[in-house]
């Protein structure tokens, strides 16, 4: 059954790794983590010669476990983007349901967000299992080629008005779902090579004086 959205039927859909936080923390877990691995692996990705879903997950599982609390340690270091809490701030006061779907570690979106996380109506993240020599992911919604399948995410909601927000190609599937889009970075980049229409932004403060151009409406 799906869930249904707030009173003024809009759902806000985020990505979190390069998006809430100002950098990309994933990539910087691997090149520190896989070294070796991760210059090849992203070639290999850029070349369209193997999927997100089993390059990431073999980055991933070459980690030992031993290094999770040193990768969650990093990631709670990582600066979040201007006007964050401003527009966790904006959402609440109209009762707009706000969501963080990641193709990241889930321990890395819980611990940077820290208390702000109980502002996030739901975060949806790849798990991991560190019961073992190496770290073995578990993901709800994996896709052909995601670990996180986006779309499947939005459409557990049923969202009159889907806005996303959003950085880099892991977020081109749910942008092409948005009544209303943020795109910086490669994201933005893909679609205007696909003409669709977005809003470019930089910090959630433009994403909140968007908002309330589009509301007004």
């Amino acid at each position: 059954m799906k869930e249904k959205a707030s009173k003024n039927s809009s759902i806000v859909f985020c990505d979190f790794d390069g998006t809430i936080t100002a950098e990309e923390t994933l990539e910087g877990v691997f090149k520190r983590f896989t070294p070796d691995q991760w210059k090849p692996m992203k070639d290999k990705l850029m070349a369209l010669e193997i999927t997100l879903r089993e390059g990431v997950r073999q980055l991933i599982e070459s980690i030992p476990s031993k290094h999770y609390p040193e990768i969650l340690e990093y990631a709670q270091k990582v600066p979040i983007r201007p006007g964050f809490e401003q527009m966790l701030d904006f959402l609440d006061e109209r009762d707009v349901p706000f969501v963080v779907i990641s193709g990241g570690i889930r321990g890395m979106v819980d611990v940077r967000l820290g208390d702000l996380a109980k502002r996030v109506h739901k975060i949806f993240a790849v798990d991991v299992d560190i019961r073992g020599e190496f770290i073995e992911v578990r993901s709800d919604f994996e896709g052909d080629t995601e670990l996180m399948a986006k779309v499947e995410v939005m459409n557990l909601f049923d969202a009159g008005e889907s806005i996303v927000i959003g950085d880099g190609a892991t977020d081109i599937n749910m942008a092409q779902q948005g009544s209303l889009v943020f795109a910086r970075g490669g994201l933005a980049f893909f679609l205007s090579q696909m003409k669709v229409p977005f809003k470019e932004w930089s910090d959630f403060f433009d994403v909140v004086n968007e908002l309330k151009a589009f509301w007004k409406n």
